[in-house]
C-alpha cells in the first residue's frame, strides 16, 4: 500500500511540476482509454485486418504496467489530448498490453501466449512504457521507451513513423531536426 502512495505522489508531483506543454494547455482533454487506444480482443492478424479496412498505416502497442508512474504520467498529460489522440487514430491502430499480463493473445503470425511473454520474450519489454509500431506485415518499424516529455513530442513520434523517417535516421535525430525547424 506504501507503494502505491508514493508511485501517487510522485505522479501528482509531476503534473505539478507543470510537465505539459504551454502549446497543449488549454487544449480539451478526453479520457485515452476510450478515444486513444481500440478496444482489442488481442488477436494481432484481426487488429492488421481493422487497420487495413480503416487505412491505418501500421500498428501502435503501448507495452504499460499497472504500477508504472510514467505510463500513467502519459495517460494523464499526452495521450488524453485530443490532438494527440486524432492524430494517432487517424494512423494507426492502438492497443495496449500489460507487460505482467496472463491474458492470452495472438502473435503477428497466430501463435498464442500470455501477454507478458509476448512484451518480455518477442519484444524485449523491460521497463514502461514502451511504444512499439508494427508495420501491417507484422514488422518492427520502431520503438520508442519512456514517456514523452509532452504532446508535441509524441506527435513528433507519430510524424517520425507515418513520414517513414525512421527508415533513414532515429527519432533523437528527427526531434533535433523538429525543434531547430520550429525557430
Amino acid at each position: 500500500m506504501l507503494k502505491h502512495a508514493a508511485l501517487f505522489a510522485l505522479f501528482v508531483a509531476t503534473l505539478l511540476a507543470g510537465t505539459a506543454s504551454p502549446l497543449f494547455a488549454a487544449e480539451a482533454t478526453r479520457d485515452p482509454m476510450q478515444y486513444f487506444f481500440h478496444q482489442s480482443f488481442n488477436n494481432l492478424p484481426d487488429e492488421v485486418a481493422a487497420a487495413k479496412s480503416g487505412g491505418q498505416q501500421a500498428i501502435l502497442i503501448m507495452f504499460e504496467a499497472d504500477d508504472c508512474p510514467w505510463c500513467a504520467k502519459m495517460k494523464a498529460t499526452v495521450l488524453n489530448q485530443v490532438a494527440v489522440q486524432d492524430y494517432y487514430r487517424q494512423h494507426f491502430r492502438i492497443l495496449m498490453m500489460d507487460v505482467n499480463g496472463d491474458v492470452p493473445m495472438t502473435d503477428f503470425s497466430g501463435q498464442e501466449m500470455p501477454q507478458k511473454d509476448f512484451a518480455f520474450k518477442h519484444n524485449r519489454v523491460r521497463a514502461t512504457p514502451v511504444f512499439t509500431f508494427f508495420g501491417l506485415d507484422g514488422k518492427l518499424l520502431t520503438k520508442y521507451t519512456g514517456a514523452a516529455r509532452d504532446p508535441e513530442e509524441f506527435l513528433w513520434l507519430g510524424e517520425f513513423v507515418v513520414s517513414a523517417a525512421w527508415k533513414t535516421t532515429n527519432f533523437t535525430a528527427y526531434k533535433r531536426e523538429r525543434s531547430g525547424s520550429k525557430k
